[in-house]
């Protein structure tokens, strides 16, 4: 009772008891005594699954019985459960690494995926190891758009199948996701990307970052990237691309199977923090980041990796 009172004490003092007394409904007092409304969305991450749709095999190995595709829609459907607004989404090499996709070239992932109810995924180097017409046919199963900005698909089949950001509106939120990937040059063989033209991450990601914060007036920007968390080598990663962009709030990254407990922040050229989350590979893990805003305004964030089992 003193919190409501003291609520309603500062109310009528910041409007003026004159001006108050006799005036005020009681649906406005009720909003003034539960206090200013933030809204909560939840960010749900992978990369690196590299086809494991099973768990790892009970070998006695370091990851034996980690993972699975089952588990992880499970406990997805049970975050959802808890929280009203929630986004999932995949960092890149969703292919290679098990015989699912040299069986089936990636079929079986795509529909899992949209089983589990992504919301969009970015290219990784290995989303490219059966070919680009195998991306063409594979990625056309798939209930969820590819971002990629820094691919250009001209002169190729995959031209007009990618695009390069999204907007999502949770619970009065507007959130800009782009996606972003790594160098193919000397990493995928010329023959499985073709005249795809690889673009500057950073100048890219500076234009991409600055069109939805200011054109689309976007609340929060997300970058999907597979440049890799971190390198000894002058090679654009998801540190360097923090430290020299603008707009960008947080950066789902995958490429270096980087395991992150919770994500780590590198400022930015207006010294401003930028999140980085990485939660290693294989789908043993899944990010989970939740933040709270207040108008339109992200007043609060707490991340974590939770172990699918």
């Amino acid at each position: 009772m003193d919190v409501l009172a003291s609520n309603r004490r500062q109310f009528l003092k910041f409007l003026g008891t004159a001006a108050v007394v006799g005036s005020v409904t009681p649906d406005v007092l009720a909003a003034v005594q539960q206090g200013p409304k933030t809204t909560s969305v939840t960010i749900l991450h992978t990369n690196d699954v590299h086809s494991r749709l099973d768990p790892f095999p009970m070998d006695g190995s370091r990851n034996a019985g980690k993972g699975g595709v089952a588990r992880r829609a499970t406990l997805i459907q049970t975050i959802r459960q808890e929280q009203a607004n929630v986004l999932l989404f995949d960092a890149g090499d969703i292919f290679q690494g098990t015989p699912y996709f040299n069986l089936y070239k990636g079929e079986p992932e795509i529909l899992a995926m949209n089983r589990l109810g992504y919301d969009a995924g970015t290219l990784g180097n290995h989303d490219f190891d059966g070919g680009i017409d195998n991306m063409v046919t594979q990625f056309g199963k798939a209930s969820f758009p590819i971002l990629i900005a820094n691919y250009d698909f001209k002169n190729t089949v995959m031209d007009g199948r990618t695009i390069p950001f999204k907007l999502f509106e949770k619970g009065g939120v507007r959130i800009g996701v782009f996606g972003l990937g790594i160098q193919p040059e000397g990493l995928i063989p010329r023959a499985a990307y073709k005249e795809t033209k690889y673009l500057d991450p950073i100048e890219i990601g500076n234009d991409i970052a600055a069109k939805l914060r200011i054109d689309k007036k976007c609340d929060y920007v997300i970058c999907l990237s597979h440049l890799g968390f971190k390198y000894t080598e002058p090679i654009v990663s998801d540190n360097v691309l923090a430290a020299k962009t603008r707009n960008i709030d947080l950066i789902i990254g995958g490429h270096t199977h980087t395991f992150l407990d919770a994500p780590v922040a590198v400022n930015n050229l207006d010294g401003q923090p930028v999140w980085i989350n990485q939660v290693g590979f294989a789908g043993i893990n899944l990010g989970r980041i939740d933040l709270a805003f207040d108008k339109g305004k992200a007043v609060s964030s707490t991340g974590k990796s939770v172990e699918v089992k």
